[in-house]
């Protein structure tokens, strides 16, 4: 199993928003390495879901049902998506101040690319944060 994060701003596609639709399609990436971290993502690997811009905060976890096809939203064949699905809301968000303080997550993609949309995140830091999300 893989782990990633995925990256949206609230007021384009909430978390709120993606738990009253139960599943949604991952579309609109136009980053060639956010791209192959699509191609990547396998059924069952689990998401971080992080509001970006306003919050700036990981508020729940999702998990991946289907894996990397057509973009629908371009003709274009050089552009995939994945459909998602909410698993859970943390109890508490982790904000990106608690990540950049927390020695067990300073080498976060997110802190290193924080412009990449979709990153791979290990399973150290994954059980981290749902750790953290728990206190």
């Amino acid at each position: 199993m893989n782990y990633w994060l995925v990256k949206s701003e609230p007021d384009a596609y909430s978390w709120k928003k993606f738990l009253e639709e139960k599943q949604t399609v991952w579309s609109g990436i136009r980053n060639f390495q956010a791209r192959n971290n699509l191609r990547t993502m396998k059924t069952g690997d689990n998401v971080l879901f992080y509001h970006s811009n306003v919050g700036k905060e990981i508020v729940g976890v999702a998990k991946v049902i289907q894996e990397a096809y057509q973009d629908p939203t371009t003709k274009e064949t050089a552009w995939l998506t994945v459909d998602l699905q909410p698993i859970r809301t943390l109890k508490k968000a982790i904000t990106l101040d608690e990540i950049k303080s927390d020695s067990k997550l300073n080498e976060m993609v997110l802190l290193k690319n924080s412009r990449l949309s979709v990153q791979p995140v290990t399973k150290e830091e994954f059980e981290r944060v749902i750790e953290l999300s728990k206190k």
